[in-house]
């Protein structure tokens, strides 16, 4: 199935149909837009909750369920967008984990059942290149005239210079980022695009300003190519994001949550100023609060130890207990409590059973969740928990700090997701403070635990380490470990958690 042109030669509009791979990439965009928004979770294939995907008969006929499923619920999302409930529709496609041609059908079918011909379409790809990226963009350019492709992310120190993506100046190829990945990084953004026509825009052309960059994209698109696009700033983005929108809706945008954000700050076409988000609802009283990080970034164990360090609790799940749920205590939640749950890595974990890794954790505290804020760390995670609890859409309100978006879900509850390869040491204790404001007295001094026998590569002020637990222990109480200075976008760094031990009466 092709997309069919609608809208060819018209004028971009601000109103935004955004996909994304999945749960936390499609909450980033969803904040970055800086409309309002809603964020919509595609139907995932019932062959893919259980971690795994194929390609037989039954996932063939239950990809056809879900088509239909999604043009229904895209008929009436549609219309609530057009009748002012949204300028921008957030999609999930819940298919970073998928085989390459399921992932491309998603995608087809997503836009085939979403874009009414006249929003703005914008696809976002990991800044790390990971994923089904070559599928995926070959199925969005269907139907378009280019897709305009700037995966840079210079908030997270992800920039793109000569066709190269680069983390804090070293080409992602010689990095360590695609470690849990089954295959080595790409050398360019070309490479990891292999079959796809693309041409190569470098910086000065975007430092020459929205109209002359207009006209060196629509030369690449006269010669059958994909511009790829240098970007190293917010500044050269927001030119990205202008030269595109100048030269209509069929041109697509293609790159990270910082283009998304990019888009977010290009003004409205009318005077009118987009209204803002609705304001986060107050949290409902002696309401649990929930961590589930299912990321295997090394740098997921400092976070824990600093949010085990002020109070929460600590259950710690190996893959052998995951896979036998018989050996894994029902997780009870008790009022006020905050409670992270987390795989132990430390005989290590293979790429391959992540998915499974994920859907198994998700089965594991969704009785527990029920009743719960949520904090999911990791976009398959944050799918799979959802998925359990049938959660299908979600309001973004705000970043708590970059790429940690603050939700909120039909039922009121409070839901926090963030890619596993964001935040630094204090991004847990920072979420946790920006969710349970009510400044709480920080544990006694006691002596200082022994140094985390897990590092960071070169970290500023190493954590001290906060000890693991099986599911049957809690964590201690101590003093905080150092920080990396001021989180953003969060409460004072001298806000503690609030602790399940000695709760305050108004930490909800």
């Amino acid at each position: 199935m092709s997309v069919v042109p609608r809208g060819r030669g018209r004028p971009a509009s601000r109103r935004v149909l955004a996909l994304a791979d999945d749960l936390s990439g499609a909450a980033e965009t969803g904040a970055a837009l800086r409309r309002p928004s809603r964020l919509v979770l595609a139907p995932a294939d019932e062959t893919h909750q259980g971690g795994t995907a194929r390609t037989d008969h039954g996932a063939r006929t239950a990809y056809a369920a879900r088509t239909a499923y999604a043009a229904r619920t895209a008929a009436r999302t549609v219309a609530r967008e057009q009748a002012g409930a949204a300028r921008a529709l957030v999609v999930d496609l819940d298919s970073r984990s998928l085989p390459p041609e399921q992932a491309a059908a998603a995608l087809r079918t997503a836009l085939d059942a979403w874009w009414d011909g006249e929003q703005t379409v914008f696809k976002k790809a990991d800044s790390q290149l990971r994923g089904n990226l070559p599928a995926e963009t070959a199925a969005f350019a269907e139907g378009a005239r280019a897709v305009v492709i700037a995966p840079a992310l210079p908030a997270q120190g992800r920039t793109v210079r000569g066709g190269v993506v680069h983390l804090d100046g070293v080409p992602l190829h010689r990095t360590e980022a695609w470690r849990a990945e089954p295959r080595p990084a790409p050398r360019s953004v070309a490479v990891a695009l292999a079959g796809l026509p693309t041409e190569a825009v470098p910086l000065g052309a975007v430092r020459a300003g929205p109209r002359a960059l207009a006209r060196v994209l629509s030369a690449a698109a006269e010669r059958g190519h994909h511009p790829v696009v240098d970007a190293e700033s917010d500044a050269d983005l927001d030119a990205v994001a202008a030269a595109a929108l100048l030269l209509g809706r069929d041109f697509r945008l293609l790159g990270s949550a910082g283009l998304a954000a990019a888009l977010g700050r290009t003004p409205e076409p009318s005077a009118a100023e987009p209204r803002p988000a609705p304001p986060p609802a107050p949290p409902s009283e002696r309401r649990p609060l929930l961590f589930v990080v299912g990321t295997a970034e090394p740098h997921a164990v400092a976070q824990i130890a600093q949010l085990a360090a002020y109070g929460a609790r600590h259950v710690q799940l190996t893959p052998a207990e995951l896979e036998d749920p018989g050996a894994v205590r029902p997780l009870a939640l008790g009022p006020d409590a905050v409670t992270v749950v987390s795989i132990d890595g430390g005989q290590g974990v293979r790429p391959s059973a992540a998915p499974t890794l994920a859907a198994a954790l998700a089965r594991t505290v969704a009785d527990a969740a029920g009743g719960a804020d949520l904090v999911l760390t990791g976009g398959e995670t944050a799918r799979r928990v959802l998925d359990a609890l049938g959660v299908r859409e979600l309001t973004p309100l705000a970043e708590i700090h970059p790429g940690a978006v603050h939700a909120l879900a039909p039922d009121g509850r409070s839901v926090v997701t963030r890619p596993g390869s964001h935040g630094g040491r204090d991004s847990l204790r920072t979420i946790a403070a920006a969710l349970r404001p009510a400044p709480v007295p920080a544990p006694a001094p006691g002596p200082p635990p022994p140094p985390s026998a897990v590092s960071e590569p070169n970290p500023p002020n190493p954590p001290h380490s906060a000890r693991q637990f099986s599911p049957q222990h809690e964590s201690p109480s101590h003093n905080g470990p150092p920080h990396d200075g001021p989180p953003q976008h969060s409460p004072p760094q001298d806000t503690p958690v609030p602790s399940p031990v000695a709760p305050s009466g108004d930490t909800t």
